[in-house]
């Protein structure tokens, strides 16, 4: 079966219940089917829906942003940080070594070094997502070679 191309609204919450964040009142997020432009989970259950359809998904941590790795949480030196005056909750970006940036959050600061989680926030959280499809279409070939939507409401690199 060729991928479609799917446009759906979600709000997200976490196990909680808090809500983290919602499409609702903007526009739908649109993804290539197989493309890995969403986690796992999700793209699982939409993959049984269409036009249309609503529904609850729960996502375990392991199909969302996985488990919190302990091995990225380090203490830098102050000296080694971007900027002066670092506080419990700045955000940094950091080279992750392998040319790709990832956002750092400081989650404590002592007189000489700051610790620094590199997990993602959703890291080790069950999911909730719930979702309604708005559209679906085939894919365009070329689509399909690219790995990703082109045109209106299409995700940009």
């Amino acid at each position: 079966m060729e991928p479609r191309v799917v446009s759906f609204h979600y709000t997200l919450k976490n196990s909680k219940g808090d809500l983290i964040e919602s499409s609702k009142g903007a526009d739908p997020l649109v993804f290539l089917e197989g493309g890995g432009q969403i986690i796992p989970g999700l793209e699982e259950a939409i993959a049984e829906m269409k036009k249309g359809d609503s529904r609850t998904v729960q996502v375990k941590a392991a199909d969302a942003y996985g488990d919190v790795d302990p091995e990225m949480v380090v203490d830098v030196p102050l000296d080694k940080l971007p900027k002066k005056d670092v506080k419990v909750g700045d955000k940094f970006h950091a080279d992750a070594g392998d040319g790709h940036a990832q956002v750092v959050l400081v989650t404590k600061v002592t007189t000489t070094h700051a610790t620094v989680d590199g997990n993602h926030p959703l890291a080790g959280q069950d999911l909730t997502f719930e979702v309604e499809i708005t559209d679906t279409r085939e894919a365009s070939a070329e689509e399909i070679a690219h790995g990703h939507v082109h045109g209106a409401g299409g995700h940009h690199h």
